[in-house]
Formats: structure tokens, sequence, C-alpha cells
């Protein structure tokens, strides 16, 4: 009996996936195991298994085409099976799903409305009147084209450029000639789950934002020093996130989350580290971040960016989050603000590293200020826990010694 194959959920966020290739095509023998397809996800590129043995009757989506979670993609069965009445009921179960939703929207009749001028001398809408009116504008200079020549909105708009003098003299200059051009891409998988979830969580969660500025002079001369001795190069944000993990274990409650009917309050600490890939952002994780060296922290940073530009990551490597960091300091941004990451209850946005004038000792000397915000969920974190969680960050970077003991 013939098996269908339905595009799976392959991401708690996923709601389409896309078919990057097939690797099967009509006709070809399929044992269960076998991998069908690559699939484009929100988040990676994954492969598509098949749970059945039989033989590919039909395929349903061409490659680079995107499909709704639970829509058939292909069809397995025995060779020669009749799928004509399958196709047929699946596409009379959507038909009756579409009828449904369209008995159930509203519908809106918006009433014409018969605008003619009052004015016999002139004709014009009474929209056209009020904007040459508030601009200024004399409309005998207009020439309509609503019915018998009245002037409406767009002959204002479109046939002339007016400027208005202080002394009410109206100058008309001819329309501007140009060529609109434009392009348009689909919005890929992840970029369309990036802004559902984000925008879910900055009208969701009320955010309210504290900046801070660290003195990383210290923690510039303890990074060269560790680093000349080192077989891993160790970067600032190897040393931001291993602070930043310590800084938690002391102020649980910036470790939490939200879940409408009660707070979890997390003890362990996983640290989402926001990547910058072509298609947006991912935010692979740092499991355990407190618990593991800054040699262990860099090696698993770059392999996960790796993974994340290469679309190489699994749901494991992205789920879990308890806190996330977005560093954008190597961008040349001295500082930002973030969305919060669902379902974090802060995020700390990290600008660069600036060469500042600072007072030391009661004289001006050079010193070198990075400022980090943390963005809080108001429902979790009020401004006294915030505050005393980046004291704590400041301290711990700003004498990066701590942080290894």
């Amino acid at each position: 009996m013939a098996e269908i194959i339905r595009m799976p959920k392959m991401s708690d966020t996923m709601e389409e996936g896309i078919i990057s290739s097939w690797l099967k095509k009509v006709g070809d023998k399929v044992n269960s195991g076998d991998i069908l397809a690559e699939v484009e996800t929100d988040k990676a590129t994954m492969e598509l298994e098949s749970y059945d043995d039989g033989i590919l009757l039909h395929i349903g989506v061409k490659n680079g085409e995107s499909v709704p979670v639970n829509d058939i993609i292909a069809i397995i069965g025995e060779k020669g099976e009749n799928i004509k009445e399958i196709l047929k009921e699946e596409e009379t179960k959507k038909e009756e799903t579409k009828e449904e939703e369209t008995k159930e929207e509203e519908t809106i009749t918006i009433p014409e409305i018969n605008d003619i001028s009052k004015d016999k001398r002139l004709k014009a809408s009474p929209l056209a009147k009020k904007i040459a009116e508030e601009k200024g504008i004399n409309l005998t200079n207009i020439k309509g084209s609503g019915d018998g020549g009245r002037i409406i909105k767009k002959d204002i708009e479109e046939n002339t450029e007016i400027i208005s003098t202080q002394n009410s003299t109206n100058i008309i200059l001819p329309k501007t000639i140009g060529e609109e051009s434009f392009d348009e891409v689909p919005i890929s998988q992840m970029r369309k789950t990036i802004s559902k979830r984000l925008s879910e969580s900055k009208f969701s969660s009320p955010h309210f934002y504290i900046t801070m500025e660290i003195n990383m002079d210290n923690c510039i001369e303890g990074r060269k020093k560790i680093n000349e001795t080192s077989e891993v190069k160790i970067s600032f944000n190897d040393i931001i996130i291993k602070a930043t993990a310590a800084a938690l274990r002391k102020h649980p409650m910036i470790n939490s989350s939200y879940l409408e009917d009660k707070l979890r309050t997390n003890h362990h600490i996983h640290i989402g580290v926001a990547v910058a890939v072509k298609d947006g952002l991912l935010v692979p994780i740092i499991k355990f971040a407190d618990n593991k060296s800054l040699s262990h922290i860099s090696l698993e940073v770059k392999n996960l960016a790796n993974k994340a530009k290469n679309k190489n990551l699994q749901p494991s490597d992205w789920e879990g989050n308890t806190f996330t960091i977005s560093n954008l300091g190597m961008f040349g941004i001295d500082e930002f603000t973030a969305i919060i990451n669902p379902n974090d209850s802060c995020i700390l946005a990290v600008g660069g590293i600036k060469n500042t004038p600072i007072i030391k000792n009661g004289e001006i000397v050079p010193g070198n200020l990075m400022k980090v915000t943390l963005s809080c969920d108001h429902r979790i974190v009020d401004g006294a826990s915030g505050s005393a969680f980046l004291q704590t960050l400041k301290e711990l970077i700003e004498d990066p010694i701590k942080i290894l003991i």
C-alpha cells in the first residue's frame, strides 16, 4: 500500500521547508533509512530520511520550492500502484480547508464616495482642494484627469512639482523623469523565522535597557599574556562568554525564563552566541559555559561558527539557551541594543573596544573602554538586579584573572 511522505517538522520553530535537492528520482527503489532529499529549514539544511521500503512513485515538490509542514511531498509504494486517488483526496482536503477559512473571514465593504466638486468654475475633488490650500497651490495651473476634467489628488502629486515661495507665488516645475527599479528575492526560511520570533519577543516581552562602560586595559594585557603560551588563540569574545557565565552563576535571576504561567530559574548555564550568516542570524549554544576553560570555549565557538556558516548545525546545537550574547564590536559598532532571544530573560549587546581619554589617579590618560548593554525582560528582571549583574560582569572583565580561578 502506498505511503505518503509529508514535510516533517524538523525544529520547534519550523513552519515550512525548502527542498534543496532530491537525492532520489521517481522510479528509484527506496529502502528504509535511505536519504530522499536535503531540506532547508529555518536554521539548517537537514536530511529527509525514508521510513518505508518501496518504489518512489511521486515527487510533488521541485528543487527550490517551499512546502508547509505536513504537506505531501512524495509517495512511496509498489511498482505500478495507482496514486491518482491519493492525490485527488489530498487536493479535496485542501479545498475543504480553504472553504472553511473563507467562511470564517469577516468581509468589510467600503462604500464608494461620489466626490464631486461643488465649485462649478473649477472642478476639483475636496481632497485635491484641501491639499492645494495647505500647500498654497494654484489649481488653475493643474490639468485634471478625473471625470469631466476634475482635478484629483493624483494630478497634483504626479503631473507637477510645485514649490510655494514665501510671497505665495507658485513655481511649476516639469515632472522629474526617471525609472523606478528594484530586485526581489524570496525570503529565506531562516529570515522568516528570525522575523517572527524576534517580533514576538519584542512585543510580548517588555524590554528595558541598561548600559555600562568597562575598562579593558587589564583585559587587553591579560589576553596578550594568555596568547603568548596558549595553543589556542583566545579572543575578547571568549573572555566575555566566560565572564558572563561566571556572573550568571552569581545572579541566577538573569539566567531565568518567563513561561506564561510559571517562572523558571535555570541552574545550568547555556550561553547562545549570535553568529551572522548569509541569510540572517543563528544562535548556536555553548552549553555549561561556566564549567569550561577559555581554550575549550574558544575551540567550541569557532567550530559552531563554521557549522552555522556551512548550514551544518543540528537542533542540539541551537536548542536550550538560557542567556544570549550578541557582539558587534568586530564590525566597528560602539554601542547598540539587542532584542531578547526567546525564552531568555536578557541578552547582552557588546560593542567594540574604543581608545578613549580617561581619568586615572586624578590625571587624564589614554584608556580602552567597551560598552555593554543589557536588554531585560521587565516581567522577570528589574533595574536593580540587572545593574547588579552588569557590575559583577564589569569586575570580572576588568580583572580577568578572577574568571580563571
